[in-house]
């Protein structure tokens, strides 16, 4: 069992991948989220989820994002403004 208590999300999945295309067959689920920007983080996590249901979004404020080096086919880093707004596309990994 996953220790939610110091990671609410996954362990990181990678498959050997470096990008978010070689994470999934071409076609067969979405990796970008670009209409997304300017957008609600909690609403973006929701469209996130529901579209790639084998991803976690995870929200994380402009700045904090330190340490992120591991790239993960089943995560989207959602990166939000101090508003709580998406700031950049979130993608795979």
């Amino acid at each position: 069992m996953v220790d939610t208590t110091k990671h609410p999300y996954p362990p990181c999945y990678n498959a050997g991948c470096d990008r978010p295309n070689c994470c999934y067959p071409p076609g067969s689920t979405r990796v970008e989220w670009p209409e997304l920007v300017g957008q609600s983080g909690e609403k973006a996590k929701a469209v996130i989820e529901k579209d790639n249901v084998d991803v976690t979004a995870i929200l994380v404020p402009v700045g904090k994002g330190v340490g992120f080096d591991d790239f993960c086919c089943n995560q989207v880093y959602v990166w939000i403004d101090k508003n709580g707004n998406v700031y950049q596309t979130p993608v795979v990994g």
